[in-house]
């Protein structure tokens, strides 16, 4: 019977697993602040809390993120920033209808952000932003502009092919953007005591908001009895 070789840390088998540990580390700790935000908000949650929790000293955090904010700033950039750049790089080639382009932007929010932990980040903004204004204005600059952005070049692809009304952009894209925050809140903060006795899916409340936002906006109010099917990406998107 072999006997097994020891495990040497400084063999290029060791090195190889502390360089892969090392590599996975940012992330580890990432998700790991993710959850203790998303638990405890940002006043609460102690770097001490994150370390340990992704299992390393909080000197260690320190390297990677030199502050609680900073370190909160990078879960919203790893979890939320990046889906802009996803989704208008998608709405460029985009085929069909606004309207069902509205629709594919309302599944691909919860699908990548309403349904996830990271939803929990809008609970957190509603509550301490005004207690931390430099987190406020990070957040306003990295996500709420973009969000809003994005959804006025849909309202406006929309108005410039004739499918919508022309309507003032900036009540409009709140217009949009209300259900999806409320959707966010309610799974965050009531939806947790409040069963589903009255029917209210997230489903079934993006399709009653989606419903009464295009019968006010669109030109052909009929049009958008009769979803068609989900707009197509064109194969040659980078996403």
């Amino acid at each position: 019977m072999s006997v097994p070789t020891p495990y040497d840390p400084h063999s290029p088998e060791g090195s190889a697993k502390r360089s892969r540990r090392k590599e996975a580390r940012p992330r580890e700790l990432l998700d790991a602040a993710l959850d203790l935000f998303v638990e405890k908000g940002f006043a609460a949650t102690r770097v001490d809390e994150v370390a340990a929790r992704a299992g390393v000293s909080k000197g260690t955090l320190f390297l990677y993120f030199p502050s609680k904010e900073e370190l909160f700033k990078a879960v919203v950039r790893e979890n939320i920033v990046g889906r802009f750049t996803e989704w208008n790089s998608e709405l460029e080639t985009m085929t069909g209808s606004t309207s069902d382009v509205l629709r594919y932007c309302y599944k691909v929010w919860w699908e990548r952000i309403g349904c996830t932990k990271a939803s929990g980040i809008t609970k957190l903004m509603f509550s301490e932003a005004q207690n931390f204004p430099e987190i406020a204005e990070f957040y306003q600059q990295e996500v709420i502009f973009p969000g809003q952005a994005l959804i006025r070049r849909i309202l406006q692809r929309g108005m410039d092919r004739g499918e919508f009304r022309q309507v003032p952009l900036d009540g409009a894209t709140y217009l949009v953007m209300v259900p999806m925050i409320y959707l966010m809140l309610w799974e965050n903060s009531m939806g947790a005591c409040s069963p589903q006795v009255m029917g209210l899916t997230p489903q079934n409340y993006m399709d009653s908001a989606l419903d009464g936002i295009l019968h006010g906006l669109c030109v052909r109010p009929e049009a958008t009895l009769a979803p068609s099917p989900s707009p197509t990406v064109s194969p040659h998107s980078s996403v």
